[in-house]
């Protein structure tokens, strides 16, 4: 049975965990060759590759990876997250990331690190009491997350609600 690259997809996910970035990439790239016409479960190729890419300072080659994975399965949540908060945090796109994100919201309800990008986003549009309603969600979705409770304080502060904010931000 000729290989349709997951073995090499395999391989690249193990490097990525071991943080071997560089080797990651070129067993993704291997892979992609041998897949002669990617398919919609292929999406965690180029998810992998952009994650590993973006660990590189590789931020459009990481971008236009997520962008195939979406062509190939565009009700991914994982794929809506990851790029609407990649633009969120670097103040690109926002409004058409928060549309992403909330499709995400929608597909997965429960995951709080959606439901914290969907908040920035929130906040990087100086929605700050939607902001703060969607991070209270995330942060008892995913009690603890130093990051999200960060997110929380700066949207209380922006709200008006110091006490709060500097709670959260004592949390975090």
């Amino acid at each position: 049975e000729p290989d349709d690259g997951q073995s090499w997809m395999a391989l690249a996910d193990t490097y990525r965990a071991a943080e071997k970035f560089g080797e990651a990439v070129g067993a993704y790239d291997r892979a992609e060759k041998l897949i002669a016409t990617p398919k919609k479960r292929d999406w965690l190729l180029y998810y992998g590759r952009a994650m590993a890419r973006e660990k590189l300072h590789q931020f459009d080659e990481s971008e236009a990876d997520i962008e195939a994975g979406l062509k190939l399965s565009p009700d991914q949540p994982e794929l809506l997250n990851y790029l609407g908060y990649s633009w969120v945090d670097r103040s690109r796109h926002i409004p058409e990331a928060l549309t992403m994100l909330e499709k995400a919201r929608t597909l997965r309800p429960y995951d709080g690190y959606i439901v914290d990008s969907v908040g920035w986003a929130y906040y990087r549009l100086g929605r700050y009491e939607e902001a703060a309603k969607a991070l209270e969600a995330a942060v008892l979705l995913v009690p603890g997350d130093p990051t999200i409770n960060d997110h929380l304080g700066d949207a209380f502060w922006r709200a008006g609600r110091h006490i709060e904010a500097r709670f959260q931000w004592n949390h975090a």
